[in-house]
């Protein structure tokens, strides 16, 4: 679109995939580039938690609650759009691109109040840490997410690897952020993504700078 590249995970907008809808309740992961200064004016958004995860760069938020902020990485923003909410997202820079996750995860009842919440985490300072940053309970700080999921972050040194296990049969979905991510053997890049299910563990190594997103689930 010249001022936006958009790679999307799941169908959305023109990417028309019938056969990738989502994966659970998680429906949109649209990994975003916005020029310097450009971004997406006022819309409104119904019966969604929409999560920004900024990789490089900031955004500029605003909404019809009131909030506004700069969301840069190393923060997670959670808005809850509830019954209904409006917002605009902005590149903070007039120089330098910013790069962005936009995920959307579905609400487990529809309507509600709209809200917003913004934390930072020590991603970058606690390599090899999947840090929680997202659940229904914001436990240990995490920002809180109506449904039944834990939003995992982390980055990987090169050549440092992690076991993660999967409780009560969970499922889970793994999106690479950037790098390299070596899960159960097999080779993931920036961009990729898995579903992950019937594993009662995983082993992740990381090279090239690898960053994660993970996703648990029901």
């Amino acid at each position: 679109m010249g001022w936006l590249d958009s790679r999307h995970s799941f169908s959305f907008g023109g990417y028309h995939a019938p056969a990738h809808m989502g994966f659970g309740s998680l429906r949109v992961i649209n990994d975003d580039r916005v020029a310097p200064g450009a971004g997406f004016g006022e819309h409104a958004h119904q019966n969604m938690e929409i999560i920004t995860y900024v990789i490089s760069g900031a955004m500029t938020h605003q909404d019809s609650l009131g909030n506004g902020s700069v969301i840069r990485p190393g923060d997670v923003q959670r808005m809850s759009a509830g019954s209904g909410i409006r917002h605009s997202e902005f590149n903070d820079s007039a120089t330098d691109p910013v790069h962005f996750f936009q995920i959307w995860i579905l609400h487990d009842a529809d309507g509600g109040e709209p809200g917003y919440e913004q934390k930072t985490f020590p991603i970058a300072d606690e390599p090899s840490v999947l840090h929680l940053v997202g659940d229904r309970d914001g436990t240990e700080c995490a920002v809180t997410i109506h449904q039944d999921i834990r939003l995992l972050a982390g980055r990987l040194d090169d050549d440092h690897s992690l076991t993660h296990d999967f409780s009560d049969h969970r499922k889970a979905w793994l999106q690479v952020v950037r790098g390299i991510v070596h899960l159960n053997g097999g080779e993931l890049r920036e961009g990729d993504g898995v579903a992950i299910q019937d594993e009662p563990c995983i082993f992740l190594r990381g090279s090239n700078g690898a960053e994660l997103l993970l996703f648990e689930m029901p």
